[in-house]
Parts: C-alpha cells; sequence; structure tokens
C-alpha cells in the first residue's frame, strides 16, 4: 500500500507484455471474456473483472480520519474521485468495484461520532451505487465496539441503502471479532445470512515496534491472521454458519500457518471449540487476493481451500489494478481457473451482478 501510486502505474507490465505472459502458458488457451474486453468500451464492461477490494473516501472519512491518523496514506489518495476510480476500473476491464472503508475505519473512541461517521459513509457509499448502476457495490461500515448503534447500522445499510455486505475491520483497540462482546452483531448478521469483510488494520500495542517497517508490511496479514484464529478457538465460525466471511489478502498469514494453529490449538485444548476441525473451517471461508498475485502466496491459498473461494481485489487506489489483474497471469492458470477468480466466484455472492 506504500509507495507513489502514479510511478507504480507507469512501472507495471503493459498490455503487451500481459498477452505475452498468457500466450507462454500453452497452445490452445481459449481466454476468458474479461481478458479479451480489456479494449473494450463502457458498455462492455458487464464481462470484466470484479474487485472486492476497492476503497473509497467520503469527505467526513478524509477529514475524521485520514488527515488525523494516516497522512501518507492521506497524501496517495489525494486525487481520488468517482470518475478516477471508473477510470482505472475502465483501463483494466473492472466491470465492479465493491467499495470499503479502509485503515484505521471510523471509531476514534467518542460512541456519538463514530454512530454519525458510519451513517455519512454508508450514504456516500449508497449513493455511489445509485450514480454509477452495476459499477460499485459497497461494504457498509459499522461503528463497533458500539454494539447497539452497529445493530441499528445493520438494520439501515441492508434494508435501506441496499448494501452489498458488511465491512469491519480485523480488530478494535485490542479485542478482536471473537470475543464474546461482539456476539450479538454477529447473531443479528447470522440471521441475516449477511457477507461479512474483512480489512486488516494493526492493532494499538503494535503500531510503531519498528520504526523502520510501516505496519502494512507485516502487522496487516497478521492481524488477518488473530481474526480468522480469534473466530475459531472462540467457536463463533462453528456458530455462525449462514455468514458468508471474506478475508483480505488471501488470508494474511493463515495458508502458511494453518497446520501450525490446527497442531498446536488441539495440543493445547482449543479444538474443542472447533468440532469440525480447523481446515474445515479455514476451507468455508473466502478470501480476496489484493498484494497477494505472486507465486508464494498463491501456491499456500491455493494448497488451503479450494479455487471457488478465491476472489479478485486490487487495494485500488492504495495499489493500481494492474499489480493483480496481471499477477495473476504469471501463476500457470488455466483460462477457468482465471475466469473464476476473476469474475464467477464473486457472482456466486453477488448474484444481482449477473444482470
Amino acid at each position: 500500500m506504500l509507495g507513489n501510486w502514479n510511478e507504480r502505474r507507469r512501472s507495471a507490465p503493459s498490455r503487451r507484455q500481459f498477452l505475452t505472459t498468457l500466450g507462454a502458458i500453452g497452445a490452445g488457451l481459449t481466454l476468458p471474456d474479461w481478458i479479451l474486453a480489456t479494449q473494450a468500451s463502457a458498455s462492455s464492461a458487464k464481462l470484466g473483472l470484479i474487485d472486492l477490494h476497492q476503497h473509497f473516501f467520503p469527505p467526513e472519512f478524509i477529514v475524521a480520519a485520514l488527515d488525523k491518523y494516516r497522512p501518507r496514506e492521506r497524501a496517495i489518495v489525494s486525487g481520488w474521485t468517482p470518475e478516477e476510480a471508473l477510470a482505472e476500473m475502465e483501463k483494466h476491464s473492472v466491470a465492479t468495484g465493491i467499495l470499503s472503508i479502509t485503515t484505521p475505519g471510523i471509531w476514534f473512541g467518542e460512541v456519538e461520532d463514530a454512530r454519525t461517521l458510519a451513517r455519512k459513509c454508508n450514504e456516500y457509499g449508497g449513493e455511489l451505487v445509485r450514480h454509477h448502476r452495476g459499477r460499485f457495490g459497497f461494504f457498509a461500515v459499522l461503528p463497533l465496539p458500539d454494539t447497539d448503534g452497529s445493530l441499528r447500522e445493520i438494520a439501515y445499510a441492508l434494508d435501506v441503502l441496499k448494501a452489498d455486505g458488511i465491512g469491519l475491520m480485523t480488530n478494535y483497540g485490542n479485542t478482536w471479532p471473537g470475543h464474546s462482546r461482539y456476539a450479538p452483531v454477529f447473531e443479528e448478521l447470522n440471521r441475516r445470512k449477511a457477507i461479512v469483510y474483512f480489512h486488516p488494520t494493526a492493532v494499538d500495542c503494535c503500531r510503531d515496534l519498528m520504526p523502520d517497517v510501516p505496519a502494512p508490511l507485516i502487522e496487516y496479514p497478521h492481524d488477518t491472521s488473530r481474526a480468522i484464529t480469534s473466530f475459531l478457538y472462540s467457536g463463533s465460525f462453528a456458530r455462525f454458519r449462514d455468514i458468508r466471511f471474506i478475508f483480505s489478502h488471501a488470508g494474511g498469514t493463515i495458508p502458511m500457518l494453518a497446520g501450525r494453529i490446527s497442531q498446536l490449538g488441539t495440543l493445547f485444548g482449543n479444538d474443542k471449540k472447533v468440532p469440525a476441525g480447523v481446515e474445515y473451517e479455514l476451507k468455508r471461508l473466502y478470501y480476496e487476493i489484493a498484494n497477494s498475485a505472486n507465486q508464494p502466496a498463491m501456491a499456500a491459498l491455493m494448497a488451503l481451500v479450494p479455487m471457488s473461494h478465491i476472489l479478485f481485489g486490487s487495494d485500488s487506489p492504495f495499489v493500481p489494478t494492474s499489480v493483480t489483474a496481471d499477477g495473476i497471469k504469471t501463476l500457470g492458470l488455466s483460462a477457468a481457473d482465471l475466469q473464476a477468480i476473476g469474475r464467477d466466484n464473486a457472482l456466486t455472492l453477488f448474484p444481482r451482478l449477473k444482470s
């Protein structure tokens, strides 16, 4: 997420390089519709990628969160507009971007402030969806750890604004989502059979452990793993069977640590909260692959979960869409698998995008 966006975009592989790489995969490869649509106009965007990891920036969020808490990232997104987002999507044949609020989220210690900011962000997201039919969806933000406010916002976001799901951070202060204090929220989301998307953030205790290593480099993927293990060993995955969970960045470090978590969980007796087994629960989750479209990360993820649970994500505007869109072409995947990751798997979660 760090670095100059424009410099990285200029250095991204060209379309000619991209097609050359595809040609090397093997003779007779039939390209998916969304690859062939790269040169198409907006009228054919419905054939394109579905991006599960795009960020949007309501003015109130910029003032309350980025200006104060993430000035470096604020500088990166200073030129963001819905029109710029759509131009980036057109450039890389992205049909629909599912928008979400990025780190640090909207909770800064004051209940009413968080409730107000959640409502403003969600209404802004809802307006983008209405004004750009078919091009955007959004995950609504909640004012956690305020449980009562979150329950009210779930109803408003899903029933009135018709959000595609709920977007949460991997931790709030020093608590992770499997904590009992959040049970009423997940009970309601489970009742609604909601989609819940998790974006990582650094936990309070570990934001500045190493001055020369920004938190997004290693703390974000580690905190995704903390959130997942919090759900595992609180029994939450077994309890909330009807929630469709999506985790960012190929599940953080979970694919590499799954075996260790399972083995040592048994050693310490935690396995009683995971009666179906750790591997079973991890295979049921969905994983988008922003910042992860490379051989080591994808090899670990694909060894752990079925292809049907892997989703395209870009992390735009922090990361150019081309990083994931071109990166997955270097993995030697079949045309069917590229189509599944790029579009078809998302359609099983968001059937409204088929029309």
